[in-house]
């Protein structure tokens, strides 16, 4: 199956709020589109170099390949590259739960991260008690997106910070 059509944007126009019905995660997908999300975007990915088109076009992407917590299998997912001068972080939307990959990074650290043409071994730490509310306090004073997200839910954001080895 290809990947799923999204809403073409504007590489130049930024989605502030979380409600922008613009935004990639506000649209209507079927259960079989979701199901193949990511392999469009990971295929696209690999092809050019780490850019993608489409409702991702010119944000800084990674992938993120992790040990399954319960199956063990390796999992790679898309996820956008979040900055704090050189600490690269992570983070996810997803309201009913945390994502996989969270409970994954938790329970094995160990991650291979994928930037442009380049592959790493690396470390992902989830962030928890004093260490997270000082990080999520200035995550949420420079995101706007985040921030906005954070107020129109319960949960407290996943922040994980990532420590990369030599490339590979």
């Amino acid at each position: 199956m290809s990947e799923p059509q999204r809403p073409a944007t504007d590489s130049t126009e930024t989605v502030t709020s979380f409600d922008d019905p613009d935004a990639p995660w506000n649209q209507e997908f079927s259960a079989e589109q979701m199901a193949n999300w990511n392999d469009g975007v990971i295929e696209e990915f690999r092809s050019n170099d780490g850019k993608v088109g489409g409702a991702y076009a010119g944000a800084e992407l990674l992938l993120l390949t992790s040990t399954g917590a319960k199956s063990g299998k390796r999992h790679v997912v898309p996820l956008g590259l979040l900055r704090r001068d050189e600490t690269l972080y992570v983070s996810s939307f997803v309201e009913g739960k945390y994502p996989a990959w969270y409970h994954n990074v938790k329970a094995d650290p160990r991650v291979t991260l994928e930037f442009g043409n380049k592959t790493y071994q690396g470390t992902a730490h989830a962030l928890e008690g004093a260490e997270y509310h000082e990080f999520a306090a200035w995550a949420l004073a420079h995101n706007p997106l985040l921030a906005d997200y954070q107020s129109k839910v319960e949960r407290p954001l996943p922040l994980v910070v990532l420590t990369l080895d030599q490339p590979s």
